[in-house]
């Protein structure tokens, strides 16, 4: 018997691995050392840091992967798998330096997975960061046909004084929501049981969408918000904290930024909840409470800053076509979120 008997077919590796390397290589950064294809990736610490401090994340892109494999698109969830990392890096203040990624399935199809990277590059290349190497497992038995999984894991570099660890935020600070691009790659097995259980199709196209299908608005890849928010503080402005709002919604992600006796009165007439939340609260039934504690509720990222900053960091972000909101302020409190239903 051969290893390809068994379902696995190495020089098909191979052959991946060439396929990819011009993406891989699309992503080069200063600090990269070595080549692409060895045991393990090489990144130099950039020049000019007193006390670097190296902060890391690690993600999946969770079961929005049933998606992609339902409509056989795979273009996407690479972007999805490099912002989880990177957005949950960037909360700390720092820089996103270098990403790894893992790749699973049943047999290996090269043209689907070289769409795969060819996202994940793509989301590496939004974040300013380097793909500086993987693995592929093809694990034969394991993952039905045409299946995969991916996880995600990222370093990136902040100096020690600029670390934000909670300690920076004050009561009074405003809490500045940055619009999502929707669901991004949380809450989907709620999603995947309102559209099995009411029998919609993800070419059906609700009027609120916009002419988009629910396959295409529900596969739109989660906002990259490192370059804007890295940028926000080389401009002088002050964030004192910031939060990723991922699973667990804002009630969550937001009080995971916060000092010790704080919380945060949210207004939730400061911004306007996208038609694809209000499809989803209507359509499954789901108690609003439900939705603030398992989706972003249009609400991707939020910075925490001083009241006098407020203008000049909404500008910002303006400028940087990203919608921005003043949806909250600081208060004393158990690092409970006030005004979100419970």
């Amino acid at each position: 018997m051969e290893y390809r008997d068994a379902g696995v077919d190495v020089e098909m590796g191979r052959a991946f691995v060439d396929r990819i390397r011009s993406l891989v290589a699309s992503t080069t950064r200063p600090g990269v050392l070595g080549s692409f294809g060895g045991f393990s990736g090489l990144f130099e610490l950039p020049a000019g840091y007193h006390q670097p401090v190296l902060v890391s994340g690690t993600d999946g892109v969770g079961t929005k992967l049933k998606l992609a494999h339902s409509l056989n698109q795979h273009d996407t969830v690479g972007i999805d798998l490099v912002a989880m990392c990177v957005n949950d890096v960037l909360t700390c203040g720092a820089e996103p330096l270098f990403f790894l990624d893992y790749l699973a399935t049943g047999h290996l199809e090269p043209e689907q997975l070289t769409q795969v990277v060819d996202g994940i590059a793509k989301g590496c290349r939004l974040a300013g960061c380097a793909l500086l190497g993987g693995e592929t497992a093809e694990m034969p038995g394991f993952y039905q046909s045409g299946e995969y999984d991916l996880a995600g894991f990222c370093v990136g570099v902040v100096e020690k004084s600029q670390l934000l660890d909670g300690s920076q935020v004050q009561i009074g600070d405003v809490a500045i929501g940055l619009a999502s691009q929707g669901v991004h790659s949380n809450g989907f097995s709620l999603v995947r049981k309102i559209i099995r259980d009411r029998g919609f199709d993800l070419g059906d196209r609700p009027a609120s969408f916009e002419g988009q299908s629910l396959g295409e608005s529900l596969l739109t890849p989660t906002q990259i918000y490192v370059k804007p928010i890295l940028q926000a503080r080389q401009a002088g402005l002050t964030l004192h904290g910031m939060a990723h709002i991922t699973g667990g919604g804002l009630p969550e992600n937001l009080p995971r930024c916060l000092g010790q006796g704080q919380s945060v009165q949210i207004d939730l007439a400061s911004w306007t909840v996208p038609p694809l939340f209000q499809w989803l609260k209507q359509e499954g039934n789901v108690s609003l409470s439900g939705m603030f504690n398992t989706f972003n509720m249009g609400i991707g990222f939020v910075v925490l800053v001083p009241p006098a900053q407020v203008d000049l960091t909404l500008q910002h972000f303006a400028a940087e076509n990203i919608a921005a909101f003043a949806i909250g302020e600081v208060m004393a409190g158990s690092g409970e979120l006030i005004g979100i239903p419970e």
